[in-house]
């Protein structure tokens, strides 16, 4: 079933339209029903229809300028407009709000049934096509190959969960199944110009070999499938390209990194012979860090760009090994982007459960790792200044967290015990998560405090709104709108006509001012408007109150 709003000033076609449909069999629900654009425009907000069939002349905003607001606010609303055959051709010019069906007045209810068909047969394809599973399939097969490449790179860039790692890897058919894994880098070395060589003659030799050619995608191509063939042969991984290089992911059966690295040497080497023999090129390969956890690949990666680094000192045409140039623990400790990302996260958004269990995934075996105490040291060092960057984004007052003396290079060299250090931190996460929370509820009612400060003083102006006020504290009005509703229970236009009407029997009650006098000033251009709106708010007319409240 299908939402529907109904916008129609005329309460006797209004009702009429509501009992002679029978919305359920043309496949709707009769969400709600306005008499104005005015006041559909708050029950679009609320109910967010997937249609609104609305009449197009109307008292304070009409069907057009009602139609507008809907394109621009809910682009996918489906919108029929009711009109007379004089407002026809006036309608009709709207083409560019892409009104989606038309019924002329005076109309049957069979007529009226037949537009709403033809919306719900559009609405039901428009569904069909986007829940369509062979589309689907037939679209996901054909991005395959880009987010397959997608997946590698955000691989090697960044650290991962291993649920991750393999729900993505058996979605994109990626074989990483093995115990051993290293990245390496391939990256081709800048040819040698001979500057007394004129351009025909280096056209003429880039048409006999790539070596001489200005195409570097085409030169990367070609040594992509040499690499390709020969990783291939061996089945040693998979090879593909990243920021105009050619990264090759050995994923091997063994565990003893010794084996897979001579397994892993054998190959590069056998791919940049092939590339000098066939192609005339040189390429340049660095190799990371072996790793017996895909989860680390990303270390690997970033190790094999640092190990090219060295083709500087060592020379082109050659495989560099970062373990031959840079002395490399077998197990290192780090303080990964995840796990900070994680951290982060928790103390800005978190529970004191989920800090509990951060901080013990942050502790959990590190002590069986081989590393020198001045590791351990850097380690949490690098999570304290991943905390006091937190602070620092969330504007927090460190001193009552902290201390006024607080030096983390002191208190990490008071502890005798891991434990020491990891009941430390946790302390230190949960004040400072305690603290975030406490600013950004104060934060909250500070800035609604200052909505409503900036409202009692412009509510009588007829062209404040929301976004006027959004505009004056210099924030989003998706944003606002959340904050205003859950600091106050209702909505900002709510909340303005409460006070516009609280004003207005203030005037009413205390004044003799004429009604059109008391609507200017509560911030209503359209007497006829305010009249309308206090009797819908209030449960009688102006005059009708004045009259009760002078008898009381």
């Amino acid at each position: 079933m299908y939402k529907l709003i109904l916008v129609e000033d005329e309460e006797d076609v209004r009702e009429s339209i509501i009992q002679e449909i029978d919305w359920t069999a043309c496949g709707f629900e009769m969400a709600d029903k306005a008499e104005n654009g005015k006041e559909a425009m708050e029950l679009i907000e609320r109910v967010v229809p997937d249609v609104v069939v609305t009449d197009i002349k109307m008292p304070f905003m009409d069907g057009m300028q009602l139609s507008e607001w809907i394109r621009e606010k809910f682009p996918t609303t489906k919108i029929i407009i009711l009109t007379g055959f004089d407002e026809f051709e006036y309608a009709q010019k709207a083409v560019k709000l892409h009104i989606d069906e038309y019924v002329l007045k005076p109309f049957s209810a069979q007529e009226l049934m037949a537009a709403l068909e033809k919306i719900r047969l559009l609405i039901d394809e428009e569904v069909a096509r986007r829940e369509n599973v062979q589309t689907l399939q037939e679209h996901y097969r054909q991005s395959l190959p880009v987010l397959r490449e997608v997946f590698l790179a955000s691989l090697i860039n960044r650290k991962q969960s291993l649920a991750e790692v393999e729900e993505k890897a058996l979605n994109y058919n990626v074989n990483l199944q093995g115990q051993g894994f290293v990245v390496s880098v391939l990256s081709m070395d800048n040819p040698d110009e001979q500057d007394d060589e004129s351009e025909e003659q280096r056209q003429a030799k880039a048409l006999q070999s790539l070596k001489y050619s200005k195409d570097n995608e085409l030169k990367l191509f070609a040594v992509l499938n040499i690499s390709e063939e020969i990783v291939e042969k061996h089945r040693h991984g998979i090879v593909f390209l990243h920021n105009d290089q050619l990264v090759l992911l050995t994923v091997a059966e063994e565990k003893d990194r010794e084996t897979v690295r001579k397994k892993t040497l054998a190959v590069l080497e056998e791919i940049r012979q092939s590339v000098e023999k066939y192609l005339k090129l040189t390429i340049s390969i660095g190799v990371g860090v072996i790793t017996n956890r895909i989860t680390d690949i990303s270390y690997s990666y970033k190790d094999a760009v640092l190990a090219l680094d060295y083709r500087l000192i060592l020379g082109n045409n050659r495989v560099i090994c970062i373990e031959d140039v840079e002395q490399r623990p077998v197990e290192k400790l780090r303080f990964d982007e995840m796990k900070e990302r994680a951290l982060i996260r928790c103390m800005k958004v978190g529970t004191p459960q989920e800090i509990k269990e951060i901080v013990d995934d942050l502790f959990q075996g590190i002590a069986d790792i081989p590393v020198s105490f001045q590791d351990y040291q850097v380690y949490l060092l690098e999570i304290v200044t991943a905390i006091l960057r937190a602070a620092k984004d969330s504007s927090t007052d460190l001193d009552p967290i902290l201390g006024t003396n607080f030096n983390p290079f002191a208190e990490l060299l008071k502890f005798t015990n891991l434990q020491e250090a990891k009941n430390w931190i946790g302390g230190l996460c949960t004040r400072l998560m305690n603290s975030i929370s406490s600013e950004r509820q104060y934060s909250y009612r500070t800035l609604v405090d200052k909505a409503k400060d900036y409202t009692q003083e412009h509510y009588h102006e007829s062209d404040i709104s929301i976004n006027k006020v959004c505009a004056h504290l210099h924030i989003s009005t998706g944003y606002f709108s959340g904050i205003f509703k859950k600091e106050t229970k209702m909505t900002f236009g709510a909340y303005l006509m409460q006070i516009r009407m609280e004003a207005a029997k203030e005037l009413l009650r205390t004044t003799d001012l004429k009604a059109f006098e008391i609507a200017e000033k509560v911030g209503y251009a359209e007497p006829n408007y305010f009249s309308f709106s206090f009797k819908k708010h209030v449960g009688m007319s102006p005059k009708e109150y004045r009259s009760s409240s002078a008898e009381a």
